[in-house]
């Protein structure tokens, strides 16, 4: 296998501590999450190489960013929390900075999008060999808004 291109993740903005991780900075954690896209003739895979702390998952794992949620409605149960609204990939800007899907434990009811919060969930990394997407938080609870 011969890598077209080899590209890492990046992020523009630290957040809030996560106990026993370096430096502490969540969106730098998961921004040290390898991707490579690998082409072969007629295949095409998205290889992802997990740094240590956080390739079997982080059971408490705590994030401060800001809601951009995944469905329109009152009750917000899926959403994506990015790292800096001015980089975020569905606010209109091309560039885009670190983002994470998560998947609440209970319905957030009224929240607004761009509202700052800090979450604490279970963070899996994802491995499917189609997709970009390299991590996700579930069962997540609000700390803080």
């Amino acid at each position: 296998m011969r890598p077209a291109s080899k590209l890492t993740l990046s992020v523009a903005l630290g957040a809030t501590a996560t106990a026993g991780l370096a430096d502490n900075d969540p969106w730098a954690l998961l921004s040290s999450i390898a991707i490579e896209e690998i082409f072969t003739g007629d295949t095409y895979e998205v290889v992802k190489i997990f740094p240590a702390e956080i390739e079997n998952g982080i059971e408490k794992f705590d994030i401060t960013g800001y809601v951009v949620p995944l469905s329109p409605g009152a009750e917000v149960t899926e959403l994506l929390l990015v790292s800096d609204m001015g980089a975020c990939p569905f606010c209109g800007g091309s560039d885009h900075g670190g983002s994470l899907q998560v998947s609440l434990a209970e319905p957030l009811i009224g929240i607004e999008e761009g509202a700052r919060m800090t979450l604490r969930g279970s963070l899996e990394p994802v491995t499917d060999p189609e997709t970009w997407q390299a991590a996700i938080m579930r069962d997540a609870r609000v700390l803080e808004m």
